[in-house]
């Protein structure tokens, strides 16, 4: 936040014409200054676009004039307050209930959805052997899968890499070992995942995973091996 207030008296050079078109009857670019201005705050406002493309464009005007002013409506330390507040607690839960209700009405708007207790919304494609199901957090399992995103961009996919994710399932994220435990050796099920489920807050940029993001797997379960069984040969 400090570094957000540093730089508004930079952006504040096009202040004045935040609002309004310039060919419209806003500020004219006279000399190559007003010209780098205006390129300034270009910039400004396509990282602000990227940020939040929801903002409301005059209120962030309306911050840039009172700084000019002098007359801005909150100290730095009231504003960086207020700014953590809103990141870390209000837009948090305004994301989850809108992801709430986008997994709601996917499961309203299609009788083969179910849902778990933590939110996972899915469908059993394929029940598979259900004498081999993975029980305990110590079983391995053998799976292919693809990830997308809520948007449906593919993230990976096990069958274009041909390979086989082979993990403990304590070592899953908590959806994925929710969705396995529904279906035996054989079986398929699509599953949405809610960030809790998925990959929280955090994200993986190994995967390219971003914070916060509603998953879409398509898992198809090959093998399990069972930790008693383990036990057992040993």
């Amino acid at each position: 936040m400090r570094n957000l207030l540093l730089i508004l008296p930079v952006v504040a050079m096009l202040g004045a014409s935040c609002s309004k078109k310039s060919n419209g009857g806003g500020v004219k670019l006279r000399n190559d200054v007003d010209s780098v201005a205006y390129v300034l705050g270009m910039n400004v406002g396509l990282n602000l676009q990227r940020m939040d493309s929801t903002l409301n464009v005059a209120a962030v005007c309306e911050g840039i004039r009172d700084v000019f002013r002098g007359e801005p409506r909150m100290t730095p330390s009231e504003a960086e307050t207020f700014y953590l507040s809103y990141v870390n607690y209000a837009l948090p839960e305004k994301a989850r209930a809108y992801e709430e209700q986008f997994l709601e009405d996917i499961a309203k708007s299609n009788r083969s959805y179910a849902r778990t207790s933590s939110g996972v919304t899915y469908t059993v494609e394929e029940v598979g052997d259900q004498d081999r199901v993975p029980s305990s957090d110590r079983d391995s399992v053998a799976l292919r899968w693809v990830i997308r995103t809520a948007d449906g961009t593919q993230i990976t996919s096990s069958y274009e890499r041909g390979d086989t994710v082979r993990s403990a399932l304590r070592d899953l994220c908590r959806g994925v070992q929710e969705s396995v435990k529904l279906i035996g050796v054989g079986g398929r099920i699509n599953a949405w995942l809610p960030a809790a489920a998925a990959y929280g807050a955090d994200g993986d940029k190994t995967l390219g995973i971003g914070a916060n993001a509603t998953l879409y797997y398509e898992i198809e379960l090959l093998d399990v091996d069972k930790y008693a069984n383990r036990f057992r040969r040993k």
